[in-house]
């Protein structure tokens, strides 16, 4: 299987020079900065808070976040720099291992997770955008749900509609050329990072409230009714326990396990940069730095937020704010009624940014694929403006499908409800992107077995102990979803093993392809 697609070690990089090498330091640090600051930060606190059980477990989570995330990227900087072409991850991971691994971690960015992520954006956008124009609604259809069997619809709500025309506009934006993109990209995560710092001047300076502080941080370990948290599947009952965090220190463990889905889910995309390694002026050094420079701004900035939520609330009142929205909550403390508004309009800029830097650089990957003959030829090509459109418009396309699909749910009084279908697919891939950042990860190692007389312009910091630290601890998350979120590890697990079929055909027809046209 590793031999089937024709020697494509060096294929990306000879099939670059039609990129315009336009984004520099200051770009690439806005397209991680970007790209991670999209919703999630303004309302996951409440879940974590619930499964922390404490003010200092929801610091805590971050902080561990944050020691994950940074050392990941500071790990990831030795591969970009190794391998500066457009694809990335899916570049690192051919390199080290084999096309398979490449494909299978391609082939799930493109089904589920940069799609997948992009639709949620897109709807987080319109909801938001609802707020101000009450007129945008989720039960305000244009076409009613349609029943695809007992599970699944397909229906067009205003808010679906407008969702999917910022995904249009986005896209037809980014068609026009990288200078177009990383201009409204610097535009709106200057935006949103001035709003976020904002946000965490007024939670601390100006809506400090006494009562909530001495509570918070004088008692900071004082547990407020933990979440329980159950084994993900009934066979696993019968010998792992209920825990919470107040069971102790597998109690803990387990807590802070899952948590890190909410916080680490907020602080992913921050290995997007790597994607656009052909269009960086200098890919060697500043896509590495890129990384770590953006991925150091938004980890600070996540953690003050949230030192900001305990400054205005109880973490009682974090803990049951209504639909999740702390940051709201937070506002209404200091504006009243109006920071509901105000609130609305930093997470429209906020996910306008996010989804331009998710769109723009998950094409790329698209692109990476489609040159190594495992994509439709045609997302290999790129336009008179330097960009990959074709490969931008099979995005768009996938992601407005994944909008429009919907799950189905009927209730014991035969009420039916509708879901979204790409927020399933996300739960479910979360244990499939740890999986792959690992495998990534240690193929530092297996590189450097294999080829130690490379050149490498920039080493892991820390080498080998950083990058251990994230294989370690990483691999800890995994153990604890698979046995108390099985019901989503697995499916994750069959989306990305689907791949394995599909990779055999495209490799094959990219085999005849090549022997047909020598």
């Amino acid at each position: 299987m590793a031999e089937s697609t024709p020697a494509i070690s060096t294929a990306s990089a000879a099939h670059e020079h039609g990129f315009v090498r336009a984004i520099g330091l200051f770009d690439g640090t806005m397209i991680v900065v970007g790209s991670m600051i999209g919703s999630g930060i303004f309302i996951v606190a409440a879940e974590i808070s619930r499964q922390t059980g404490s003010s200092g477990g929801l610091l805590l989570t971050w902080i561990l976040t944050g020691l994950l995330t940074i050392s990941a990227a500071l790990s990831y900087g030795e591969l970009a720099a190794l391998f500066p072409h457009a694809g990335g991850q899916y570049v690192y991971l051919r390199e080290a291992y084999s096309p398979l691994w490449g494909f299978l971690y391609g082939w799930t960015l493109f089904l589920v997770i940069q799609t997948g992520t992009i639709a949620a954006v897109a709807v987080g956008f319109a909801r938001y955008l609802g707020v101000l124009f009450p007129v945008i609604s989720p039960r305000t259809w244009i076409v009613h749900p349609i029943s695809l069997g007992s599970k699944y619809a397909v229906s067009l709500s205003v808010q679906q509609l407008v969702g999917i025309l910022m995904i249009l506009f986005i896209t037809f934006l980014n068609t026009r050329g990288v200078y177009l993109g990383k201009l409204i990209q610097n535009v709106f995560t200057s935006a949103k990072a001035l709003s976020l710092i904002g946000l965490i001047v007024l939670g601390i300076f100006v809506g400090r409230n006494a009562g909530a502080i001495r509570e918070n941080f004088s008692h900071l370990w004082v547990l407020h009714n933990p979440q329980t948290l159950e084994p993900g599947a009934n066979f696993l009952k019968g010998f792992i326990p209920r825990v919470s965090a107040a069971s102790g220190a597998f109690g803990l463990l387990v807590a802070f396990g899952v948590a890190q889905v909410g916080s680490l889910f907020s602080a992913d995309a921050w290995n997007n940069i790597g994607f656009t390694a052909a269009e960086v002026k200098n890919p060697k050094r500043d896509v590495a730095l890129s990384m770590a420079l953006g991925t150091i701004i938004v980890i600070t900035l996540y953690f003050l937020a949230n030192v900001a939520y305990l400054f205005t609330m109880p973490l009682v009142q974090i803990q049951t704010v209504p639909d999740d929205r702390v940051a709201s909550a937070a506002l209404n403390v200091i504006f009243g009624p109006m920071g509901a508004a105000i609130m609305a309009v930093a997470i429209i800029v906020s996910t306008f940014g996010c989804n331009n830097g998710l769109i723009l650089a998950g094409a790329r990957v698209s692109y990476a694929m489609a040159r190594d003959g495992l994509f439709f030829r045609s997302t290999g090509t790129l336009n008179n403006k330097g960009v990959p459109a074709s490969a931008l418009v099979y995005q768009g396309i996938w992601v407005t499908i994944l909008i429009l699909m919907r799950t189905r749910h009927v209730d014991a009084a035969g009420t039916v409800t509708y879901g979204n279908l790409y927020n399933d697919l996300l739960n479910y891939v979360v244990f499939s992107v740890l999986i792959f950042y690992v495998l990534t990860i240690i193929g530092i190692f297996v590189l450097r077995a294999k080829r130690p007389e490379v050149e490498r312009p920039y080493r892991a910091l820390g080498y080998p102990f950083v990058p251990l630290l994230y294989i370690v601890a990483a691999t800890a998350i995994m153990f604890v979803l698979l046995l108390y979120q099985t019901q989503t590890a697995w499916p994750g697990l069959l989306i990305v093993l689907l791949g394995l079929p599909v990779y055999l055909l495209w490799s094959r027809r990219s085999s005849k392809l090549t022997v047909n046209n020598p």
